[in-house]
């Protein structure tokens, strides 16, 4: 294209770009090797109005979330050196924009032709997965998610939601990660270990970070089952091995923690472990909070405690608040998020925290147990390691 023709086509693009845009698509690859379409819609982020990119190559689909300005730098260059179609669907028109063998560019518009009606851009959209429907994923298929044309079995389609929820948080904290090194990353009691299949394809296969996975649990038929697959699909940096989270001494530097619905107070071990290892960002999902169940004392709240299911909701909620509260006293941002919706099941408060400054004593903490006469394991850890240094 010359310089006349790139012109109007940035100006067409900033004239399209914004809330009135449903989505573009970007097809005729010049060549067969890459990629062969991508698709672009606005999304928000945080409030902020964004454009992502899915980009197909083969049965695979890269991400990319954008700004204006570097959306619009990629479409150009798309346009101008690796496909020769962009088609633009407003909310009241279509655009078609084609470019030829020699370069020149046909733009023809169609007005009066709305696609489906589509929601906003927050929340009543149709859901966009990291992992979606219809592009077949190896795991997913073994793991009895998908069938072998790329359909979610019906049955299984909470889990389908779960892995994507997960992945979601994990695409967050991506600008955390560091892409100059190999990383290391711990999943403790990693279980069928849908997640950690999940992990390395979208973090190695997808994104292409250069990450080594450990999974570990004390179920050594889970753990040999595991190890097959990976195996099977060629994940050679991803590693199934049989032991307890308390123990495991196998790694001295860790990029990052992930455990999942470890039992009561195996949550609080891992934790601690990753704060031995400086983990720049730690996953947690807690499961089974029994210990303050069985502690808590307090007679200001008696009235409330003589209620079993209220004390064990109360425990576990408060719990989690401790532990997060332990995270940050160590130097993290913590965040408690919700996982997936509490009627697929209680366990589903997911704790992120990423590492961003030094320890720091927060001594409401202290009160606080004290307060409800509890002695939370992750709190007692934390104490002794403290007195250590």
């Amino acid at each position: 294209m010359g310089i006349i023709e790139m012109e109007e086509l940035k100006a067409l693009l900033a004239a399209c770009l914004g809330e009135d845009l449903v989505h573009m698509i970007i097809s005729g690859a010049r060549t067969k090797d890459g990629v062969i379409r991508i698709r672009i819609r606005p999304v928000l982020k945080k409030g902020k109005l964004m454009y992502q990119s899915a980009a197909r190559r083969g049965k695979q689909e890269f991400h990319a979330n954008r700004s204006q300005k570097e959306i619009t730098d990629d479409i150009l260059g798309w346009m101008e050196k690796d496909f020769r179609q962009l088609q633009v669907q407003m909310k009241d028109r279509l655009i078609t924009v084609l470019v030829s063998k020699k370069g020149k560019v046909t733009i023809k518009e169609k007005r009066g032709l709305c696609c489906e009606k589509e929601p906003g851009l927050a929340h009543n959209r149709k859901k966009h997965y990291i992992l979606e429907e219809g592009i077949p994923v190896p795991f997913l298929q073994d793991l009895g998610v998908q069938t072998a044309d790329g359909k979610i079995v019906h049955a299984r389609y909470d889990k389908f939601r779960q892995i994507n929820r997960f992945l979601e948080f994990i695409e967050d904290i991506l600008p955390r990660m560091d892409r100059g090194r190999e990383l290391t990353i711990l999943d403790f009691g990693c279980g069928k270990s849908y997640l950690t299949f999940a992990m390395y394809y979208y973090l190695k296969v997808l994104n292409g970070y250069d990450i080594r996975i450990i999974g570990l649990d004390l179920k050594e038929d889970v753990i040999t089952h595991c190890s097959q697959l990976a195996e099977k699909y060629g994940y050679d940096k991803l590693t199934f091995l049989t032991g307890d989270i308390a123990e495991y001494e196998g790694v001295s530097k860790v990029d990052m923690v992930v455990t999942l619905h470890a039992c009561d107070t195996a949550t609080d071990y891992a934790l601690e472990k990753a704060l031995e290892w400086d983990a720049k960002v730690i996953l947690s999902v807690p499961c089974c909070r029994h210990e303050l169940n069985g502690q808590m004392e307090n007679d200001i709240l008696e009235p409330v405690l003589k209620y079993g299911l209220l004390r064990e909701r109360m425990a576990a909620l408060i719990t989690d608040g401790l532990r997060a509260g332990r995270l940050e006293e160590a130097g993290y941002q913590v965040q408690v998020l919700e996982f997936i919706d509490m009627e697929h099941t209680p366990k589903n408060i997911l704790i992120r925290a990423v590492k961003t400054g030094k320890p720091h004593k927060i001594k409401e903490l202290d009160a606080c147990e004290k307060f409800l006469n509890v002695d939370p394991t992750l709190g007692r850890l934390r104490k002794r390691q403290m007195a250590e240094n």
